[in-house]
């Protein structure tokens, strides 16, 4: 539109009524959120921007497609934007995402979300887990000082699947055997005393000094002192990789000792359970989103739409 033709436009809104003006504002509310979404997408993209296929940082702008700046790679040729190879790429109503992102932030679920955003149900468990799958990857690099680690446990679930490897449970159920087995999933967490935490999936039935050294061990600072239960796969894992180590004996009655205890992380286990409560069942292979996805919300970490946003961006381009 031409700038005279603009200015004249503007000075006729002050004549509008009332409801002209609200189906104007609902007009322009789509265009309003695509330009929040693409700047905040701009923001999140590294300098310089590489080609996501050959990898080279020599390129020209070319168009803009939907919001976004498009560019030509002079290397191969392909043409890539700041969402090329990460898992938003080709997501539609790219409008609505910061609405929806709101939504996550508030923890709806899916259905609730696709109401109040106005999407398909189906839509909106897509965009859940495309979003999720760049903010579980957000977490410490590295544990300090006195960090507690205990794991919890919760029934495996293999919900949404099309062939169950076993019958089927009517609303959860419950497991066959008693005590801790291989139709449980084990979430390990360690959290350091300044409230830094990590968490991971590490697979059904009690954690191994295996799965200890694959996960947990990347993220220990070498001058840990690492606090635990009486559990032997922590004893074993610590004296292999040479951490000092501190464990309180939970079937003795003993829960505090000095400045050894788990209950900071045991608290951030009561948080995750409960939180997790409200989905009414999650399934055992999404297990590592919702743990990204309640370090996000703790503490209230993340609480802008448009930080969600970045995250989810920025990890993809950063693991690159």
């Amino acid at each position: 539109m031409e700038s005279e033709g603009f200015r004249r436009m503007l000075g006729q809104l002050v004549a509008l009524t009332r409801q002209q003006r609200s189906q104007l504002v609902d007009a322009l509310r789509p265009g309003v959120g695509l330009d929040k979404v693409c700047e905040t997408i701009d923001r999140a993209r590294p300098v310089p921007l590489c080609c996501p296929s050959c990898g080279s940082c020599r390129h020209y702008r070319h168009g803009v497609v939907r919001g976004l700046q498009r560019y030509r790679c002079r290397a191969c040729g392909r043409t890539f934007s700041a969402l090329s190879g990460t898992p938003l790429a080709r997501l539609r109503h790219r409008p609505k995402w910061l609405d929806y992102l709101k939504e996550m932030l508030d923890s709806r679920s899916v259905r609730a979300c696709a109401k109040l955003v106005g999407v398909h149900r189906n839509t909106c468990f897509r965009w859940r887990h495309r979003f999720l799958d760049g903010v579980r990857h957000d977490q410490p690099e590295r544990l300090a000082g006195i960090a507690e680690a205990d794991e919890m446990f919760l029934l495996e679930s293999q919900k949404g699947s099309r062939q169950l490897d076993r019958p089927a449970r009517k609303r959860g159920g419950v497991a066959q055997s008693r005590g801790i087995s291989h139709q449980h999933d084990c979430i390990l967490v360690a959290r350091d005393r300044s409230g830094l935490t990590c968490s991971f999936a590490t697979g059904r039935a009690a954690v191994t000094a295996k799965q200890l050294h694959r996960h947990l061990l990347p993220v220990l600072d070498p001058d840990i002192l690492l606090v635990t239960d009486g559990h032997r796969a922590y004893r074993t894992f610590a004296e292999e990789a040479r951490i000092e180590h501190a464990f309180v004996n939970l079937r003795a009655g003993e829960r505090v000792r000095g400045a050894v205890h788990v209950q900071n992380v045991n608290a951030y286990h009561q948080r995750l359970r409960s939180w997790l409560s409200r989905f009414h069942g999650v399934a055992s292979r999404y297990l590592p989103n919702y743990l990204g996805w309640r370090w996000a919300l703790d503490g209230e970490r993340i609480a802008m739409p448009e930080q969600l946003l970045q995250r989810a961006v920025g990890v993809f381009h950063t693991q690159r």
